[in-house]
Parts: C-alpha cells; sequence; structure tokens
C-alpha cells in the first residue's frame, strides 16, 4: 500500500513532504494534527496519501451525514468517526477522553471547521490539546507549490493569542487547492 500511495502522491500528484517528516511519529504517540487552509474535498486524498506515505496512523472526524453506504463504510475503513454536530455534547471533552482511552492516538482536524473562507480558526483543536496534553502538529495542505510542510510538534501554551499568532504564521501565504477560500 505505501509503493502504491508514493507512487500516486509523489511521481503522479508530484506532491512532495517538507519538514516534520515522519510527523515525529516515533517520539509522539498522541498528537492533534491540523490541516489548513481546507478549501476542497481534494484535501481528503491528499492527506490519506500523506499518511499512507509516512505510514502514520490517524483518525479523523467528519460530519456523520457522509457516513452513508458506501461512503460510510470507506470512511471508518480509512480512520474516520462520524460526528454529531447539531447535539449539545461538548465536543472538546468527548475527543480529549479519546486520548486517554487510547495507548496512541493521532487525530487530523480542519481548523476552519469548513471548506469556505474564514476569518479565523475555531478553537477546538486547541482546546482538546490542551485538556488532553498532547501536542499540535501543523500542516500545510499548499497547492500552489504542491507541498505539505509539516511542524514539529507544538504543545498549547497558558497564551491563547501567542499561540494563535504562532499558528496562523505557520499557514501564512499558503494557498489551498481553491485560492479564493484560502
Amino acid at each position: 500500500m505505501q509503493k502504491l500511495a508514493k507512487l500516486i502522491y509523489f511521481k503522479w500528484l508530484g506532491w512532495r513532504i517538507i519538514g516534520n517528516t515522519n510527523f515525529s511519529k516515533d517520539t509522539v504517540k498522541k498528537a492533534i494534527l491540523i490541516a489548513a487552509p481546507h478549501t476542497s474535498w481534494h484535501d481528503f486524498y491528499i492527506g490519506v496519501l500523506m499518511r499512507a506515505v509516512v505510514q502514520l496512523k490517524s483518525n479523523f472526524i467528519a460530519k456523520k451525514e457522509l457516513f452513508v453506504f458506501p461512503l460510510g463504510w470507506f470512511l471508518k475503513a480509512v480512520g474516520g468517526s462520524p460526528i454529531n454536530r447539531q447535539e449539545n455534547e461538548n465536543k472538546v471533552d468527548a475527543i480529549a477522553k479519546l486520548f486517554n482511552e487510547n495507548e496512541e492516538f493521532r487525530i487530523a482536524l480542519a481548523p476552519e471547521g469548513t471548506r469556505q473562507k474564514v476569518e479565523k480558526f475555531r478553537t477546538g483543536f486547541y482546546y482538546i490539546a490542551k485538556k488532553a496534553q498532547v501536542p499540535i502538529i501543523m500542516f500545510t495542505l499548499d497547492y500552489k507549490n504542491k507541498q505539505n510542510l509539516v511542524s514539529e510538534p507544538f504543545y498549547p501554551t497558558d497564551d491563547i493569542e501567542e499561540d494563535f499568532k504562532y499558528i496562523y504564521s505557520f499557514f501564512e501565504n499558503v494557498k489551498g487547492k481553491i485560492s479564493e477560500n484560502s
């Protein structure tokens, strides 16, 4: 599977991985992975291919409406879990609890929470990382340069303003598939 992923990701699509090319997987067993800018459904297969290339075990959540047969079967097979975005449950607590229940657990999230243009990231991923006491690893979906730049693990501090300045600076000038939504 890794050979096929490498063929598609590197040769056919022409992408590359820069920075923390193995996502610190040998030393960081639990992390929040944030990918941005999330502007297109194409981001999904780029992420899945990159994950296969580096042999990274990770999960993701998606709106429950996507988990219908046959797509739902596929999404679950590649690590997806449905989430009900309408219920009034505390999603931060529910996701943070998953870190406590698993010896190895990484979850990939889109900090925008949508593929539409946003002015600022949502904060759920940040509070999940703080509550679960796990690092955030950032990676870009840079279609202009066909690259995924991957950060070193970053542990949130008690200064959310400074932390978000750092996070935003990592994604500065990165263009998504639909550049006007970046």
